[in-house]
């Protein structure tokens, strides 16, 4: 039994660690053309929203970690919402990273997701998500939110463990690409809210008050650093 485990320990540590061929590019086309279309229409998109959801609470909670706030829960809802609960000071710094990490989220792990992508990382990328995925699950705190993020997170332990390379290629790809595109849609969803009155209360709000910068332009952050990752990340995966 210790010499199958010495033999297996240096194969998973070979498979982390270790590059795997790009697929073609047909696969990286086809795998962005999916994507668009659980993004673009409406109908879909309010299902699949729910992974971005889970992205933009985990952004806010892993910042809130990361600049010593306290994390006391997270809460996913079946409309997509969410809420992301952190002690502390309710002002400064980790106050205004925290709430700017959400909106960003996506984007932004789809853009680390298309550089791990383009250096071949495959097996890598899906298991940096999957341990992601886990940690989330220890602070989720109602049982529509642990159900979305076990079914996430065995999605990628299955393809990790059982799939083939180009079956994990092909679905690395896919959730790179949709996290790229998703992520461009809420900012322009959350401007709609707030030209119609609504959202009063959204992270750009909150950041205007923290800051005293107009809503407004913490709204054009989020939109310049969606569609700076869609763009960057997109040429990457399409080069790799």
């Amino acid at each position: 039994m210790d010499s199958l485990a010495a033999l297996a320990l240096p194969d998973l540590w070979d498979r982390l660690t270790g590059t795997q061929p790009d697929p073609d590019l047909w696969v990286v086309v086809a795998t962005a053309a999916a994507a668009l279309a659980v993004v673009v229409p409406h109908t879909l998109w309010r299902i699949s929203r729910n992974a971005i959801t889970i992205a933009h609470e985990g952004g806010h909670g892993l910042v809130a970690l990361l600049t010593g706030r306290q994390l006391t829960g997270i809460r996913l809802h079946s409309d997509t919402s969410g809420l992301t609960v952190s002690r502390g000071k309710p002002y400064g710094l980790g106050m205004i990273l925290t709430a700017t990490a959400g909106y960003t989220a996506p984007s932004l792990l789809g853009l680390g997701g298309a550089t791990l992508l383009a250096a071949g990382r495959i097996t890598l990328l899906l298991w940096v998500a999957t341990a992601l995925l886990v940690a989330m699950l220890v602070m989720i705190r109602n049982a529509y939110g642990v159900l979305t993020v076990v079914l996430a997170g065995g999605a990628f332990l299955l393809v990790s463990w059982l799939a083939g390379p180009q079956v994990q290629a092909a679905f690395a790809y896919a959730v790179v690409w949709f996290l790229l595109f998703g992520g461009v849609r809420p900012p322009f969803e959350l401007q709609m809210k707030r030209a119609r009155g609504g959202a009063g209360d959204s992270d750009a709000d909150q950041l205007s008050r923290l800051t005293h910068v107009p809503a407004g332009l913490w709204l054009f952050l989020f939109h310049a650093v969606s569609l700076c990752s869609l763009i960057g990340g997109g040429r990457w995966l399409l080069e790799g």
